[in-house]
């Protein structure tokens, strides 16, 4: 048996880990189950399960068409945004082109990068642990197909204004493919931070990438969306997109969460997390860690090469944490409870 080489040296994606009795800090969901409504139409929905689902999720295409007010060609529905971070390298790069991305951001590029065959361009953060957007203008080259682009960043909760990222847009040439990956777009304070949409107008080789993972507190359902300023490349992402990859219930799920009143209330839940996010942010400085401004549902130590004892702490006192060894921790923001377990943690560690 002979399997492809790249496998030998493909990093591995990392999930936040759960242990039993343990307060988990570790993946950034939201600490609140899912809304009656939502859980009634996942019911209902689960009726139906002996049906294939729709493949391209017409209702839902059109549901977040119409609160976008896009053309709903521009629309795809993806197995969460990190699917279609899939759909798009598959779409886009081929064996001898380039993915560009900021290093360290979300750990899925470099993996999604490697099983297309394409190379990864890795341009590393400012101190500020921010993207450097002129840097990697200035790398980009005749191969490079697509760059992430994501804002704010995962791990490190950053984001780049409207401004740096009007400029970085105007000097990536058209044939490059943009991918704003916005998966905490919701929970974005900061005025100058730029909503992804409302540059679609203007750069057509631009598509946004979001989830209902977050926010909307779907993760364990796995269901995403990307709007595109160039229909061609919702299209694109079809073809690459894998049959039936979002399950009827899913589909009922985010359509749910969709409706006015579900809404309100999960941005509501949303505004609750920023608030403790604050909180929380100001005790770790308060305590002398060195603590970035966050626009995400979690904060980010970067404690160099005493991220993975740091963690190791917190979990023997019944946290668990997300380490990226060598360089730091990201803790999630989450109940005022278990953020309070977090900071009494983190005293005892600082």
């Amino acid at each position: 048996m002979t399997l492809r080489p790249t496998l030998s040296t493909l990093p591995a994606y990392v999930p936040g880990r759960s242990v039993p009795g343990a307060i988990k800090l570790a993946s950034n969901e939201v600490p609140y189950p899912p809304l009656p409504s939502v859980v009634d139409a996942i019911t209902a929905a689960a009726a139906g399960m002996n049906r294939y689902p729709d493949t391209f999720s017409g209702a839902l295409s059109e549901a977040l068409a119409a609160k976008y007010g896009v053309d709903v060609a521009r629309v795809r529905v993806g197995c969460g945004s990190v699917s279609l971070c899939t759909q798009l390298v598959q779409a886009v790069a081929d064996a001898d082109d380039e993915v560009m991305y900021a290093w360290r951001s979300f750990e899925a590029y470099p993996i999604l990068t490697a099983i297309s065959g394409a190379s990864s361009v890795q341009v590393p953060l400012t101190d500020g642990y921010v993207h450097d957007l002129d840097a990697m203008a200035e790398r980009i080259t005749g191969k490079t197909r697509l760059v992430f682009v994501c804002n704010p960043n995962n791990p490190t909760g950053t984001a780049v204004s409207r401004d740096a990222l009007v400029r970085f847009l105007r000097a990536v040439p058209h044939d490059v493919v943009v991918a704003l990956d916005e998966a905490y777009r919701e929970f974005v304070r900061d005025d100058s931070v730029p909503d992804g949409l409302t540059l679609l107008d203007e750069f057509p080789n631009v598509v946004v990438l979001r989830t209902f993972s977050k926010a909307y507190g779907l993760a364990g359902l796995r269901v995403g969306y990307a709007i595109a300023a160039d229909p061609a490349i919702a299209a694109a992402m079809a073809q690459t997109q894998v049959p039936f990859a979002v399950t009827t219930v899913a589909q009922a799920a985010a359509l749910a969460s969709l409706q006015p009143a579900a809404e309100a209330e999960l941005l509501e839940r949303v505004g609750r997390i920023v608030g403790e996010r604050t909180r929380v942010r100001d005790v770790l400085v308060g305590l002398g860690y060195d603590v970035p401004p966050t626009q995400a549902n979690f904060v980010w130590l970067p404690l160099g090469d005493a991220a993975t004892r740091w963690a190791q702490g917190a979990e023997a006192q019944g946290l668990v944490t997300r380490a990226f060894a060598g360089s730091g921790v990201r803790v999630t923001i989450s109940s005022v409870e278990e953020n309070d377990a977090l900071l009494r943690a983190a005293e005892s560690l600082a």
